[in-house]
């Protein structure tokens, strides 16, 4: 008997110990948000030389020594946790898509990945970033026109939205509504309009009937804080009751600080019918002015500004990385990962149909298993230290036997 016959138990009892710390790691993370549990596995240590079948027949078997047990983690990167609601505006959770990451950046060039989306901003020399709980840039697709058009190339998300929006110029309207066709001599439709430096005012259509002419209207136009002239001053109805002439109606105004615009109204859907001036439906292209409401993701994964107004404001979209091969993404902290060169190709995955704002993914540790797999691994560890044991009273027996 030698020292090698120690090995196997010391082994074993080796790489039990470390399992015991994998399953307390996963149980302490049990409510880290996006971590991914982690287990360590077992491999047979094999000898480099044949066993001898006799020491005179000169014959060896092909089989090597078993030397005792090694060990090796695996981090269970595409189990994924449940979804969580939070209310938090720029928490962001991944679901229904395991091989998709939030990228991020260190600053200094360095990008990992995560599935931990609980965000928040940080305000570095006066610019706001959107930063992970360790201080990193999450990284997006900035908006170019404050619209949905994007970048191609991904950089920091930077939380950058006026508090004020301007208000947008009427150019188009519509108006769908009834001219009484008896017993009324007058009626008049309101728009309410926008301009450059005017932040509403009621553009007043009025319908007078032409005397003597069956189905026709001189229409005139009043505005406040300004004067409107339109290029027609007749309309008129076919006689079941449809727009004959004109369709559209350009309505040229001169504001009373000198400035000017133009309003096409779309009339072709007036009627002329019974006595009721009824107004169906009015709708312009120009938006008053705006003061920031709030700041938050939507299911498309964009980030926006809502405005008073009813306006938004593209911010930026945030970036998804996907893997050929994301089982073999390097674990930097089991909720941090980094690719390698066994990652294969990276490419970017859309995010619409698998963002979930305001919630978070929660950790893939199942308590339940991790319990049966500390019985077990306690259990192995308890008869590798048994084993070790045994050989070591064999041993002292061996010695006491020669002295």
């Amino acid at each position: 008997m030698t020292i090698a016959s120690f090995i196997p138990s010391v082994t074993g009892m080796s790489a039990m110990s470390h399992a015991q710390q994998t399953v307390a790691e996963n149980i302490a993370n049990m409510n880290t948000t996006g971590y991914k549990q982690n287990e360590t596995l077992f491999y047979s240590l094999l000898g480099s030389s044949g066993l001898n079948a006799g020491a005179q027949s000169g014959l060896h078997s092909s089989r090597t020594a078993i030397d005792g047990v090694g060990y090796y983690d695996r981090t269970n990167v595409s189990i994924e946790g449940t979804v969580q609601s939070t209310g938090n505006v720029f928490d962001l959770a991944i679901n229904g898509n395991s091989n998709a990451f939030f990228s991020l950046n260190d600053g200094y060039g360095n990008i990992y990945y995560t599935r931990a989306g609980d965000f928040t901003k940080l305000a570095q020399n006066d610019v706001t970033y959107l930063v992970s709980q360790s201080g990193l840039y999450v990284q997006g697709f900035a908006s170019l026109n404050g619209e949905d058009q994007f970048a191609t190339t991904p950089s920091d998300i930077i939380i950058d939205a006026p508090q004020t929006i301007p208000q947008k110029e009427t150019t188009q309207a519509s108006i769908i509504a009834n001219v009484p066709a008896k017993d009324v001599d007058s009626s008049v439709y309101s728009v309410r309009i926008y301009s450059q430096n005017y932040d509403g005012a009621n553009l007043n259509m009025v319908f007078n009937k032409i005397e003597g002419q069956e189905n026709s209207w001189n229409v005139s136009f009043e505005l406040e804080d300004g004067t409107a002239v339109g290029n027609t001053t007749e309309v008129i109805f076919n006689t079941d009751g449809t727009i004959k002439t004109p369709e559209n109606i350009d309505v040229g105004i001169t504001w009373d600080d000198g400035s000017t615009s133009n309003v096409s109204i779309d009339i072709s859907k007036m009627t002329q019918y019974g006595e009721s001036s009824q107004i169906t439906n009015i709708q312009q292209n120009g938006f008053p002015s705006g003061n920031l409401v709030s700041i938050g993701f939507e299911k498309d994964g964009v980030l926006r500004a809502y405005y008073s107004n009813d306006s938004e404001v593209s911010i930026a979209k945030i970036a998804l990385t996907s893997f050929a091969a994301p089982e073999n993404l390097t674990p930097i902290n089991n909720t941090l990962f980094e690719a390698n060169g066994e990652t294969g190709e990276t490419y970017f995955t859309e995010a619409d149909g698998v963002i979930i704002p305001e919630s978070l993914e929660s950790s893939s540790v199942n308590l339940e298993e991790e319990f049966s797999r500390m019985i077990i691994v306690q259990r192995a560890y308890s008869l590798n230290a048994q084993s070790f044991t045994v050989n070591n009273e064999m041993l002292s027996v061996l010695v006491d036997l020669k002295s």
